[in-house]
């Protein structure tokens, strides 16, 4: 194995979370672990006293009394049945309450603004309180068209104090997808802005506020949240200002069964109707106390900021960051306002300790050299690097340890909308090896099976979950066969989570993750991940993006393209294009080499991120476009017509 890029220090390890956890373990039950690994190990082996032992450490305030802690086998499973919490009364009672509860910026204001523990809660209480006399209870619905803004954490949180289910689309997001999700599950009350800036440009929403508002005949009442000054208000709406002003004397905290549902979350919906995912009160606050204190290792008083908007599952773990006792830094707007280093230089002012991005944003600051020691950023706060979306290619590891901070610990993690948390990732008594995942998290039973369904080792296998943990879903809604469950992730393997993703776990217990397995390339019988390819393209200078499938012929054989997309004033010719095959054969193998390469215009993303080659491949064997791909789920929709009229013009010729 290469020489690892960061260690923790002993000193950082002894005062560390994790190692804290260790020694209640022993001086409390007298359990001794020497390492990470034997640790986990346990973790797995006892899943259910690990879980107990969790609920214990982080003294979980509940009512009632549990028999069992866990009942059932997945995907049928109830955890501490018996008990009652409240996920929201938690963060009120770990928040930060000398320094700022939340600071938040955008692009129509930089300047930082802090938000204290008085400030903050007496809001989410009083707000809380005008729910209920809008006729709100437990188990109803509560739906929000957001931007990240303040207001959105305080409507959430005073909608899960009170036992409600919250639930949340960014404004980004068209008609039509905010709809398909929202219309599944009948909210009663609706939270909504009409204005949002992104890249410097105001954003007028009020056609598509007014178009959802009518479209959801659930609605009994309609809450505005200002943002741009000159937004539209909507008719037979009341301002979340006047409902601060609501008498929260009486207010009190409702607790709600530990399997009750917190937040339906929903998956990409780009080639089918978007899966609404509900989490349990006590599942997310277990797993989020565990992996934000135990694995990303975050203290009190420390700074935690993850780029987000208020649809992805990023935001929800961003807001757990006051379960730690820190300061949760938000932002509304692009991450490359005003330049790449526009964030760095956000986080050197702020004194962010732990910075969570996505791994193309990190690809993008290295294709651009950013470098923050010339940019004379001080990032001496600066703890640890968060991220996820997509896997991390090992070049910008390098990068970021040379180029944005030499001793920093980089955190790559993957988990997912399903759990709202990461499967694998981070722990400070690992080191941190170049392309590699530090580990699998205590309680995820992760191991890498080959197509016989036998665990492997330092070879890429098929990812599954073998034993359940809190964090994964209750259900779908509107599912209660759970004949939509099953088929997501139990199909493959039985009593087994199949995640979908290619990973490879070495003898240190460290990942790789080769991509989506559904994304995989089959070429002459090899299985290649698309990670591999994007990794070579990523040290491709005139490359900014790229997008890569394999398409199966009748006759047996495939057609591998690979889609490019070009910096500005870069020219597709053939000495580019042999630069790319000759790299790609060189650091891969003359399988990886693309049958075509092709430039287009751009790349298609969803809209929290996720590269979308199953959509695309779809589009070129001639599927059905609304069962291809749904435009309103996309960050740029218009990047599919190149892919459509490539198919119409040249594939169909073919057949």
């Amino acid at each position: 194995m290469k020489e690892f890029l960061f260690k923790a220090s002993s000193s950082l390890i002894a005062d560390s979370n994790i190692v804290a956890f260790m020694t209640w373990q022993r001086e409390n039950k007298g359990l001794y672990f020497e390492d990470y690994q034997s640790l986990f190990v346990w973790s797995t082996e006892h899943s259910s006293i690990f879980w107990e032992h969790i609920l214990s450490y982080f003294s979980i305030q509940y009512s009632g009394s549990y028999h069992q802690v866990l009942q059932g086998k997945m995907p049928d499973v109830n955890w501490f049945e018996g008990i009652s919490l409240n996920y929201a009364e938690h963060l009120y009672l770990r928040a930060p309450t000398s320094g700022p509860v939340m600071i938040h910026f955008d692009e129509v204001n930089s300047e930082p603004r802090p938000i204290y523990y008085s400030d903050f809660f007496d809001k989410m209480k009083s707000l809380a309180c005008a729910l209920q006399s809008f006729g709100l209870e437990k188990g109803d619905r509560v739906a929000a068209y957001l931007p990240n803004v303040p207001e959105a954490s305080l409507a959430c949180l005073s909608t899960l104090s009170i036992g409600a289910i919250w639930s949340c689309c960014s404004l980004d997001f068209g008609v039509e997808a905010v709809v398909e999700r929202f219309e599944q599950i009948q909210p009663k009350i609706l939270f909504i802005s009409t204005a949002y800036s992104y890249n410097g440009k105001i954003y007028d929403k009020q056609v598509d506020a007014k178009a959802i508002i009518e479209r959801l005949p659930s609605i009994k009442q309609v809450i505005f949240v200002p943002y741009i000054s000159t937004a539209f208000i909507p008719e037979r709406s009341v301002s979340i200002l006047d409902c601060y002003k609501f008498d929260h004397q009486t207010f009190q905290f409702n607790r709600v069964g530990f399997n009750d549902p917190i937040w339906i979350l929903y998956s990409s919906g780009t080639t089918g109707k978007p899966k609404a995912i509900t989490h349990s009160h006590g599942g997310m606050l277990l797993e989020h106390l565990k992996y934000l204190v135990l694995q990303n290792d975050v203290r009190k008083g420390e700074f935690f900021y993850w780029y987000s908007t208020t649809g992805w599952m990023m935001w929800n773990f961003a807001q757990a960051s006051m379960l730690a006792g820190a300061t949760v830094v938000i932002y509304e707007g692009s991450a490359a306002f005003s330049g790449l280093h526009f964030l760095w230089q956000k986080a050197a002012e702020i004194g962010i300790n732990h910075f969570g991005t996505s791994a193309p944003y990190l690809v993008a600051c290295m294709k651009n050299k950013i470098d923050t020691q010339e940019a004379n950023i001080d990032l001496s706060a600066l703890r640890s690097i968060g991220s996820t979306g997509s896997p991390l290619p090992p070049e910008t590891f390098e990068y970021v340890y040379k180029h944005i901070k030499s001793d920093v610990w980089l955190c790559s993690m993957s988990g997912g909308t399903d759990v709202c948390t990461a499967f694998v990732g981070s722990n400070i008594l690992s080191p941190v090896f170049q392309g590699k995942i530090q580990g699998r998290a205590l309680g995820a039973d992760i191991v890498a099976l080959d197509d016989s369904g036998h665990s492997i080792w330092n070879e890429v296998g098929e990812m599954v979950v073998r034993k359940p943990m809190p964090c994964m879903p209750i259900y779908f809604w509107n599912d209660a066969s759970k004949e939509r469950y099953k088929q997501s992730y139990f199909d493959d393997y039985g009593d087994y989570w199949r995640h979908g993703d290619w990973i490879s776990i070495d003898d240190a217990g460290q990942i790789t993750i080769f991509g989506r397995s559904d994304a995989t390339l089959n070429r002459n019988g090899v299985r290649i991940g698309t990670a591999e390819i994007y990794n070579v393209l990523n040290d491709v200078e005139e490359v900014a993006d790229a997008l890569i499938v394999n398409l199966e012929q009748a006759d047996g054989s495939g057609y591998m393209p690979l889609f490019i997309k070009l910096k500005d004033n870069e020219i597709l010719n053939e000495a580019l294009i042999e630069k790319v095959k000759q790299k790609l054969k060189i650091r891969c193998s003359p399988r990886h080499v693309p049958d075509e390469i092709i430039e287009v215009p751009d790349i298609p993303y969803t809209i929290s991120g996720k590269k979308m080659e199953a959509p695309v491949k779809k589009i070129l064997i001639g599927k059905e476009l609304s069962k291809s791909f749904s435009p309103d789920a996309m960050r740029n929709p218009e990047s599919m017509d190149f892919f459509v009229n490539y198919y119409n013009t040249i594939l169909e010729k073919k057949k």
